[in-house]
């Protein structure tokens, strides 16, 4: 159960890069939706890193 459940936060964790990464690429990029995603991405971290 723990390692599906770290899975699917590793999953998360990689969309969010993606999406930070999506962002990061636009000739404007929203920092305030970027900060958004990188609190989201270390808040999904930490949470792996407890498991």
């Amino acid at each position: 159960m723990e390692s599906s459940h770290v899975a699917a936060l590793q999953s998360k964790h990689d969309g969010l890069e993606r999406r930070l990464h999506d962002e990061m690429s636009r000739p404007n990029p929203d920092t305030a939706l970027v900060q958004s995603i990188k609190k989201q991405k270390l808040k999904i971290k930490e949470e792996i890193a407890l498991h």
